[in-house]
């Protein structure tokens, strides 16, 4: 990378997103992060790459727009450029959302507010999907008002059904036994029993019921993009999770991901990219089905994901993006970067133990590939960075990560059935 001007990066959140943020930031220039989040979260603390500043209710307005007029002041006389990044559903809205008077302090890439709304709820990205001939699981929409009708709430589509909630922003607001990020549903007392759970708990908005695409962790894949401010692709990674969280506030949370590489694929995205005019980071959901040949999409991320580090492991540090596109103004002259295209340079990422990958994920070519790589000691994780590891780090991430090995005991089992 060619030498570039100083620049400040600001982060929001704590959690593993923000510290693979920061070490990628880190291994770009040595600097340490300043982080802003509501919470301490395990994967900062006892960091010496971020300085974390908590302030009790920052995902929310008024507290998250006063509170960063005031971090606008503290950086009035700043001669850097700031790039401001946000690490969760919740701060990227927020950013959008207040992008003209942030703008004027921050470097901001996220798209305007409209499109980020179109895109973050399901039901109404399902519709740009279809303006874009982009394939999805078939759908139907349910409603609050169709719960509170009394009527029974069929499905068109044959069970299991997956069944997930619009607004990724509410939903995390809302808490009942047995909630989980997305329900894969068996029979039709289920459904009527968890949509009740759901709208009973103060969930108000759309639910999306869907046509479940069979197959198990390893059929899923991530892609990665990064979006110049001319609306240009500039970096496209896929990556193909091998194994997914089990925890049920955690399903769907990839744990170990291998790098895959797919022109056609990237061809398509990087075509409906371009053509809605997106700006900054993008994080694709997909899954293969085999019914079809098709990759069915899930949802897009309006941010970095929180396993994304895989990109910066595997060569494509994803500081750098941003930097070059508002920092050295340089990105929009280079080619765009198509990832993972040599296999020699393929490193695995894991966000658990290896015994726990070797012992639940799924026996195929893929895990075999996995393993070899693993041999060759060609993998790496989040959050274990040699240069900032204190003991007290060491311990807590350590600990962090065998508590996996009691999750998959208690979890994998009733969940494995959903595949």
């Amino acid at each position: 990378m060619t030498e570039i001007p100083r620049f400040t990066p600001v982060l929001l959140g704590s959690d593993m997103n923000v510290y693979g943020m920061a070490r990628s930031f880190h291994e770009l220039t040595g600097q340490v992060v300043d982080v802003y989040a509501k919470v301490q979260l395990a994967p900062t603390r006892f960091s010496k790459i971020v300085n974390v500043h908590l302030i009790p209710d920052f995902d929310s307005d008024p507290t998250f727009i006063e509170h960063m007029r005031k971090v606008a002041e503290k950086y009035a006389d700043h001669q850097e450029k700031i790039i401001l990044i946000a690490c969760g559903d919740g701060y990227a809205e927020l950013v959008s959302k207040h992008k003209a008077e942030l703008s004027q302090t921050f470097i901001c890439p996220y798209v305007d507010y409209d499109l980020l709304k179109r895109l973050n709820s399901k039901e109404s990205f399902y519709q740009v999907c279809d303006e874009y001939d982009l394939p999805y699981p078939k759908t139907k929409i349910i409603t609050k008002a169709m719960y509170e009708s009394g009527a029974q709430i069929s499905t068109p589509f044959e069970f299991p059904v997956a069944l997930k909630p619009t607004n990724s922003v509410e939903w995390l607001l809302i808490h009942f036994e047995g909630r989980k990020k997305a329900f894969t549903i068996h029979s039709q007392v289920e459904l009527n029993t968890i949509i009740a759970k759901i709208y009973d708990n103060g969930y108000t908005s759309d639910l999306i019921l869907q046509d479940f695409v069979p197959g198990d962790d390893s059929h899923m894949r991530v892609l990665n993009a990064y979006v110049d401010q001319h609306h240009q692709v500039k970096m496209m990674c896929l990556g193909h999770p091998l194994l997914e969280d089990p925890t049920p506030a955690a399903i769907g949370n990839y744990v170990a991901i291998i790098p895959e590489y797919n022109q056609d694929l990237y061809d398509k995205m990087q075509k409906f990219l371009e053509a809605i005019k997106f700006t900054g980071f993008a994080n694709f959901d997909m899954k293969y089905d085999e019914r079809d040949h098709t990759f069915k999409l899930f949802e897009i991320n309006i941010r970095q994901g929180r396993s994304s580090f895989f990109v910066t492991l595997n060569g494509y540090n994803l500081a750098q993006w941003p930097v070059l596109d508002y920092v050295s103004e340089t990105l929009a002259k280079q080619p765009t970067v198509y990832g993972n295209k040599d296999e020699s340079q393929h490193q695995l990422w894991l966000g658990v133990p290896k015994k726990v990958f070797k012992n639940y994920a799924k026996d195929n070519a893929d895990k075999e590939r996995a393993l070899q790589l693993l041999a060759q000691k060609r993998y790496g994780t989040t959050v274990f960075y040699n240069k900032d590891m204190s003991l007290k780090r060491w311990v807590l991430m350590t600990y962090m990560f065998h508590n996996y090995v009691g999750r998959y005991k208690q979890f994998f089992a009733e969940n494995k059935g959903d595949a």
